[in-house]
């Protein structure tokens, strides 16, 4: 075990954990922001997506001591009361069903629009691509995603 100091959601917190302990799980268990799920544990399905440094990452796939001296955010750290443009158009568009998957694909969507402010139907399907749902809400995903680049 180490003490290993991470920011994650603009605040500096220090856990203890072995270096190589996935972040998924020391964001939930240690730090308790359980917005972030648990999928396929293989980087594959997109529930655990947080960003790194603002990048669409896979949590369960990166070691909590590669994320020192990054800034991590999560679902919570996106936005606190759930009035970021993509929190509102998933409810808008009726996208979550079981809504197990709904923070990794927000997060995902997240990313695509800090860098393309209004991307093409295409842009949207590509980006999120590695994001699964089983419910299959995908054609409900995109309209959120481009109510939220009409409205942001």
């Amino acid at each position: 075990m180490a003490a290993i100091s991470l920011t994650v959601n603009g605040k500096t917190a220090t856990v203890e954990a072995e270096p190589d302990t996935p972040l998924l799980w020391v964001v939930r268990e240690h730090m308790k922001l359980t917005g972030t799920k648990f999928g396929c544990g293989s980087g594959l399905c997109g529930a655990c997506t947080v960003h790194i440094d603002g990048k669409a990452m896979r949590s369960c796939q990166i070691a909590v001591s590669k994320v020192v001296g990054k800034k991590v955010t999560t679902i919570e750290g996106l936005s606190p009361t759930g009035t970021h443009a993509l929190q509102k158009a998933f409810i808008a568009e009726q996208v979550p069903q079981c809504g197990y998957c709904q923070s990794g694909q927000i997060m995902q969507a997240a990313a695509l629009l800090s860098k393309t402010k209004k991307p093409t139907r295409q842009q949207i399907v590509e980006a999120m691509d590695g994001n699964l749902c089983r419910c299959g809400t995908y054609p409900r995903i995109v309209r959120a995603i481009q109510r939220a680049a009409r409205e942001a």
